[in-house]
């Protein structure tokens, strides 16, 4: 097993290819190692080495991908969402202590603000004019001595902010160890070989798209075909193009490209798919059944977090070997199901948990919530999911719902104590509750509830606005309903869960 994400990218043939793009050369792994070689050399020039933390801000693409893979090699990278406001730039950039932020060269945005207020080192990354798919070179007025050694296994090689029940999200560090392991558990579960190549549409800030498209293709020697982001009016003309034997997608992508489908008929036969993947938000049974029959394929829906460097579980491949409506069986970790309050394992249903090579070793300064996160039984130290399943008698795990309030919008994990507290800032809120509301195609949308206080005015509109001034346009509340009370449950607490039903807002409520 290789353990670092050097050492996974060292034994591929140099002119087999590694990554490409729309209108652009292929990228061989010849060149992805020489990247990485001119990637080290110019990182520890600017005083950069194991142990430090690089930010990393750029569109989807191919130069994000050999970014993340190329830094990853020698400090720790911390992927951030472009769509950011500065406000949560200030917040990620010092909660993460980053100590240099890397950013395209004409960038001169929120997070380019943000991080001169810090007073981080600025990266600027160039694209030289017909450079191969993912080539890059690097720029910075910093520089300084920096370790020069490559980083260790246990080393951190990608950290992540995950969304918690508190309004503070969690930093989760991935060791090198942990996004090889991951990676190789994607490769085996899904038998990459050199042979295949990945159309990857999902964004490359994200644990599914840097794993399970990114990570898992290289650690197999095939090659990924970076799309700018997904849009399912350009897919089929990429998936022409770039001839893939896969892709991988949250459930909402999967039903936009199934309403583009029928016009593609062509496309679709002249492809050479093997298989189709989902992750990242449950899939809905009739979503699979529709796919296969489209694409004539099987679909993988795969079961994965954060905390697990992605991959815990994964339907099998092969012909009528997945479970619509199922997560699969374990893929990488031992996953069991654990009593909800008290540290054992059991048989039914209870929370989700998993213990292996690909889990994170703890949640960074964040003793509290290592403390309810982690336990020992039976000789492992198992992770509690937060999601409470059951195995069946095949032993595929069914999710039955989560045991947290986070709000899963199409995959994107919102925590509502995030969105209370920008909520709460609005000057003429007194009181608000942010909660799931049921929604057909992203599982969950953002609503909230609010009281305002005497004497002021506020419309729903204005409310949303005000929000959408301060998060990112997916954690704002599409609905917000003006109350003169909050329901509350019996021991006085304002009740996210069931709080939609509450309000006769589901229908058949």
């Amino acid at each position: 097993m290789h353990s670092t994400m050097k050492s996974m990218l060292r034994d591929h043939p140099a002119d087999a290819l590694a990554f490409g793009a729309p209108g652009r050369p292929w990228m061989d792994y010849g060149g992805l190692r020489r990247l990485s070689e001119e990637v080290a050399d110019a990182l520890h020039a600017m005083g950069i080495g194991a142990g430090d933390r690089v930010a990393i801000v750029l569109p989807n693409g191919p130069e994000m991908a050999a970014a993340f893979v190329t830094i990853a090699q020698v400090a720790t990278t911390a992927p951030l969402n472009p769509a950011y406001r500065e406000e949560e730039y200030d917040f990620y950039l010092s909660d993460l202590n980053a100590k240099a932020l890397v950013v395209t060269e004409d960038d001169d945005g929120p997070a380019v603000a943000a991080a001169t207020k810090a007073g981080m080192s600025l990266i600027r990354l160039s694209v030289p004019e017909g450079a191969a798919a993912g080539y890059f070179t690097l720029q910075s007025e910093a520089s300084g001595g920096a370790k020069t050694q490559a980083p260790e296994a246990e080393d951190v090689a990608l950290i992540l902010h995950t969304s918690g029940t508190t309004s503070r999200p969690k930093i989760v560090p991935l060791s090198q160890a942990n996004v090889a392991a991951s990676a190789q558990h994607v490769q085996a579960s899904l038998a990459l070989s050199p042979a295949d190549r990945c159309l990857n549409v999902m964004p490359l800030f994200h644990i599914h798209g840097l794993i399970a498209a990114v990570t898992a293709s290289l650690a197999a020697g095939a090659s990924v075909w970076c799309a700018p982001g997904f849009d399912a009016l350009r897919f089929f003309g990429w998936m022409k193009d770039a001839q893939p034997t896969w892709y991988t997608a949250v459930p909402t992508m999967h039903q936009a490209i199934l309403t583009r489908a029928g016009r593609n008929a062509e496309v679709i036969a002249q492809g050479r798919l093997r298989f189709l993947r989902s992750s990242s938000a449950s899939l809905p049974a009739q979503v699979m059944r529709a796919l296969e029959e489209t694409f004539g394929a099987p679909v993988i829906e795969g079961y994965g977090m954060t905390e697990a460097a992605h991959q815990m579980a994964s339907n099998p491949l092969g012909a009528g070997r997945q479970k619509p409506g199922s997560v699969g069986v374990p893929a990488g970790p031992m996953v069991r199901i654990a009593h909800e309050a008290e540290d054992h394992l059991m048989e039914g249903t209870g929370e989700v948990v998993i213990s292996g090579p690909n889990v994170t070793p703890g949640y960074e300064g964040n003793a509290e919530a290592n403390a309810k996160s982690f336990f020992e039984a039976e000789g492992h130290r198992w992770f509690r999911t937060g999601d409470q399943g059951a195995f069946d008698t095949e032993g595929y795990l069914h999710l039955t719902g989560r045991l947290k309030e986070i709000i899963n919008r199409g995959g994107e994990k919102i925590s509502p104590l995030e969105v209370d507290g920008v909520l709460m800032d609005h000057p003429a809120v007194a009181q608000v509750v942010t909660f799931a509301l049921p929604h057909p195609k992203l599982g969950e949308e953002v609503a909230a509830a609010v009281v305002l206080r005497e004497g002021q005015e506020a419309s729903a509109q204005d409310i949303r606005d005000f929000a959408a001034t301060r998060m990112a346009d997916f954690k704002v509340p599409r609905r917000v309903i003006v109350m003169e009370e909050i329901p509350k449950g019996a021991t006085g607490k304002m009740q996210r869960i069931g709080l939609a039903e509450k309000l006769g807002l589901v229908e058949g409520a």
